[in-house]
């Protein structure tokens, strides 16, 4: 089952490569983690209260529209919707959710007990689930909401199964549990998609790939929670024979977890250390440092239009603020000339782009992979530029968005030698470049972002 953005615990992937491990994913978990502590507001909250009250009202209506004549026992009840509650604590984060081995108590309650009522049982596990970070103010009540918008899954796999006449869990029957596996699935899909798009702003094609690996995992446990339900037939209370695999589940998600602690740890720990790196260069040149800051927004906001993500948006924010880190390496009569450069002294400035990655090479990681973008910051759309004359596409995508960006601020920003341009003219001068110096498509994004 996929739950919605935060409903409880956290969670990433485990940190072996920096500069690879900590990628769209954990960004997704670490803004999770952030909007968990946090109310429902605006869209977000009109978003969730919509799916959660048409969870109710249809649930409510399959309970009482529709008959059952297997029964319906207070203790069987209670036991099932207390499993459930265990099994959604065990959290698995991906994406903008997390995924939880409810499945194993999913399928016996479908196989056992009167059908229609399913859905509102699982909602009861679910927030029973959630009881304890709510009584410890770990995450707002409002957010039990999110619960009801959790459980369309079981309503979707329930609905196939009332229609089939809520057929027994045996082999004959398997292709309509497969079908009420699939239904399982799309309405899991529908409900977090819909309100993630409404709520959130996030694309329903993105969730796919984290559905994917949910779906991979119901799967896996769907084979078992049959047997689980056929060795439950006559003794309801079987089902407890499955807490020793939650409780292994368990603690493979506490390791997975700790393993996320640590990659955004370590993903704070770069940023921390590119702010101060910048703060070097903005206390050996002002301008530089004050110039780099700028950069960044531009570019940050290039990246949003031509839908950079994950790793590789980070490598923009961070070769932004770094692109004159070799600076420092300048000697400051030449960094700090208030006339024009002499050939030989422009030949030194060409060598803080390479001297860049060198610092940053050092710190490693993360920061390493982002010096070699660095490098590559003043090369030109035409193969003119340097430290290594590539051309076209051959350069990287975050370095001619830099490169641009750098240029636009440079312009608009007084200089020892000149005074700011007027955004008009910088632009102009863009469109001029564009094709030469620049790359096209980046040069119509930054003219259309600053508004000219």
């Amino acid at each position: 089952m996929a739950t919605s953005v935060a409903t409880g615990p956290s969670l990433p992937e485990p940190v072996v490569a920096p500069t690879e491990a900590i990628l769209d994913g954990d960004l997704l978990i670490e803004q999770s983690r952030e909007i968990a502590g946090r109310h429902l507001v605006g869209r977000d909250r009109l978003a969730t209260l919509m799916l959660a009250g048409g969870f109710a009202a249809a649930a409510t209506a399959l309970a009482v529209f529709v008959r059952s004549e297997r029964p319906l026992a207070a203790w069987t009840i209670a036991l099932f919707v207390a499993s459930y509650a265990v099994a959604s604590r065990i959290d698995f984060e991906i994406g903008t959710g997390s995924t939880v081995p409810t499945q194993l108590v999913l399928v016996p309650m479908l196989a056992l007990l009167p059908v229609q009522f399913v859905p509102l049982f699982v909602l009861a596990g679910l927030l029973l689930g959630g009881l304890p970070e709510y009584a410890r103010g770990l995450v707002p009540v409002d957010r039990s909401f999110l619960r009801f918008v959790n459980s369309w899954h079981a309503l979707g796999a329930a609905l196939v199964l009332v229609a089939a006449g809520q057929p027994e869990p045996t082999p004959h029957n398997l292709p309509i549990y497969g079908l009420a596996l699939l239904a399982q699935f799309g309405f899991d899909f529908a409900s977090t998609a819909l309100r993630d798009r409404l709520g959130l702003g996030v694309s329903p094609l993105s969730l796919l790939r984290f559905m994917a690996w949910i779906w991979a995992v119901d799967s896996a446990l769907t084979p078992i929670a049959v047997l689980a339900a056929l060795g439950s037939r006559a003794h309801p209370w079987l089902i407890v024979a499955s807490l020793p695999l939650m409780g292994l589940l368990a603690y493979f998600a506490r390791e997975r977890q700790v393993r996320i602690d640590h990659a955004l740890e370590l993903s704070t720990a770069y940023r921390g250390t590119a702010l101060l790196l910048g703060d070097v260069v903005e206390a050996d040149d002002a301008y530089t440092g004050l110039h780099s800051r700028d950069v960044v927004s531009l570019v940050l906001g290039v990246c949003d239009r031509l839908g950079v993500n994950g790793g590789e948006r980070r490598d923009a924010e961070f070769a932004a603020l770094l692109h004159d880190v070799g600076k420092i390496k300048i000697p400051a009569e030449i960094i700090n000339k208030p006339g024009k450069l002499t050939d030989e002294e422009f030949d030194v400035i060409k060598t803080h782009t390479v001297e860049g990655e060198k610092l940053l090479g050092q710190v490693g990681g993360l920061l390493g992979n982002v010096g070699r973008i660095v490098r590559s910051c003043h090369e030109d759309w035409d193969g003119t530029g340097y430290p290594d004359g590539l051309a076209g596409t051959a350069i990287p995508r975050v370095a001619r968005i830099v490169r641009c960006c750098d240029a636009f601020s440079a312009m608009t920003t007084d200089r020892s030698y000149r005074k700011a341009l007027p955004v008009a003219e910088a632009v102009a001068e863009l469109h001029r470049c564009s094709g030469t110096d620049f790359d096209p498509e980046i040069v119509h994004v930054l003219a259309d972002i600053v508004g000219v």
